[in-house]
C-alpha cells in the first residue's frame, strides 16, 4: 500500500477487528439468535462495527438488524480479546446489556430469534457461553472483577500460553 499524497510504501498492519455483542433482556429471558452463516448455532446478537461508527450505535444497528427490537443501552458488561474466540479472525468484542419491549424477529443474517432463560439455554457459539457466565455472575453480584469466566476457565495468560 502507498501514502495517496508522497507514494511512499505504507507498512500494513493486521490488527483485530472491533466487535460488539448484546445482551438484551426481553420479559425476564435474554434474547439470542439462531445463525444464518457459519458457524452456525445459537449466539448473542452482534457484529462487526462499521467504519465511522461507534460502538453503542453498532450495538443498536446489530440489534435491530437481528431481532427487528429497539433496544435501549443499560451498561457495557466487559470487552473480550481472547484471539481465538472467533475461529475466522482475531475480533475484539465490546459487550453490552440492553432492555427492550417485543418479541424477537429474526433479520438479516438471523434464521431464529428467540428468548430464553438462564435455565433453558442451548449450546452457544464463540465464546457466547463465557460471556453469558460473566452476565449472569454480574447480575447477581454487581461485578465481574477478576471473576471474568473467560479469565478463569480458560487459563489463558493473553500471550498465547496456558498459565499454570
Amino acid at each position: 500500500m502507498n501514502c495517496p499524497y508522497c507514494q511512499n510504501k505504507i507498512k500494513v498492519y493486521k490488527n483485530p477487528v472491533p466487535t460488539v455483542d448484546i445482551i438484551i433482556e426481553v420479559g425476564g429471558g435474554i434474547v439470542l439468535i439462531k445463525r444464518k452463516n457459519p458457524p452456525f448455532g445459537w449466539a448473542l446478537p452482534g457484529g462487526f462495527v462499521d467504519y465511522g461508527e461507534s460502538l453503542e450505535e453498532a450495538a443498536i444497528r446489530e440489534a435491530r438488524e437481528e431481532t427487528g427490537l429497539d433496544i435501549k443501552l443499560i451498561n457495557q458488561l466487559h470487552t473480550y480479546s481472547d484471539p481465538r474466540r472467533d475461529k475466522r479472525q482475531h475480533t475484539i468484542s465490546t459487550v453490552f446489556i440492553a432492555g427492550a419491549k417485543g418479541e424477537p424477529v429474526a433479520g438479516d443474517d438471523a434464521v431464529g430469534a428467540q428468548v430464553f432463560s438462564g435455565a433453558n439455554l442451548p449450546p452457544l457459539v464463540f465464546d457466547h457461553n463465557y460471556i453469558l457466565q460473566d452476565y449472569f455472575f454480574f447480575k447477581k453480584n454487581g461485578y465481574i472483577g477478576d471473576q471474568g469466566s473467560l479469565i478463569n476457565n480458560c487459563n489463558y495468560s493473553g500471550r498465547g500460553e496456558k498459565l499454570p
